[in-house]
């Protein structure tokens, strides 16, 4: 096989694995309810299948780099969700998306001037999610309406996760580890929720979901942080798993101590 049709097959091949991880996050998240499908969301679903594909075509100095300018990154979409939720409960899906996307790509291009350490941008993520997630407690307790799913709505998903996948692993060969970072946590699973079910459940019910991933937002930047730790000592394969192995373990804790406090309650 040609060297040129070997990448091209190879490429497709990866933006369809990091489809299908999206599209089974999807069936999830709709048959699971907003509290559980907030969780799902903060899972590594596009990042994931980025970093896996980064790994395979680079070093882990290159993965480790990365991981260090994802981290603040984190940050800047938190805040990203805090302009969605507040702008949500009286503005149209337009306006609050776009306002959305504007603070996120303000802030990662600031993010994308400098060279972050470790100390940096868990300092960053502690203090994003300390202003965000006490303003955003208020906005979570919203009664939410049936959702029917549409024929385009995973397909959609599915080609923004794969698109992703495609931009980041054609450009890591030439933007370096610092901008594929970046690149690599555009908020495609927050992206899609709020174009996807704004117009069907309301501003305030959407904003309900994503003010409810804040806490395993925040998880997901510390699973970020051990990706970078691990992947520095034990290489990319044994750093990976353990991000993954914090992501899902966090938000199992999150989930354990909901249905508890639940129960408390009743």
């Amino acid at each position: 096989m040609p060297a040129e049709l070997s990448h091209i097959v190879f490429l497709f091949l990866r933006m369809t694995i990091a489809a299908a991880f999206v599209v089974s996050a999807s069936v999830i998240t709709e048959r699971s309810g907003p509290a559980i499908g907030a969780l799902v969301a903060t899972l590594p679903v596009s990042a994931g299948p980025s970093y896996v594909f980064l790994a395979i075509d680079h070093d882990a100095a290159f993965i480790a780099q990365g991981a260090l300018s994802s981290l603040p990154v984190n940050a800047a979409t938190i805040f990203m969700g805090l302009t969605y939720v507040v702008l949500a409960q009286r503005h149209s899906m337009a306006v609050s998306c776009c306002s959305a996307f504007a603070v996120w790509i303000a802030i990662a291009s600031v993010i994308r001037l400098f060279d972050w350490t470790l100390t940096a941008g868990l300092a960053a993520n502690f203090v994003a999610f300390g202003i965000c997630i006490p303003l955003l407690s208020g906005y979570r307790h919203v009664k939410m309406p049936l959702v029917t799913r549409r024929w385009y709505d995973i397909p959609m998903r599915a080609a923004l996760v794969a698109t992703l996948v495609a931009i980041v692993v054609s450009t890591s060969n030439w933007v370096g580890p610092r901008i594929s970072g970046i690149i690599a946590l555009f908020p495609v699973v927050f992206s899609s929720m709020m174009v996807i079910l704004h117009p069907r459940i309301g501003g305030p019910a959407t904003a309900a979901v994503l003010a409810s991933s804040a806490w395993g937002l925040l998880g997901f930047g510390i699973a970020i942080a051990v990706m970078h730790v691990a992947v520095v000592e034990f290489g990319s394969p044994v750093g990976l798993c353990l991000a993954l192995a914090t992501c899902v373990t966090w938000n199992l804790t999150l989930w354990w101590n909901g249905r508890r406090r639940r129960r408390v309650e009743a």
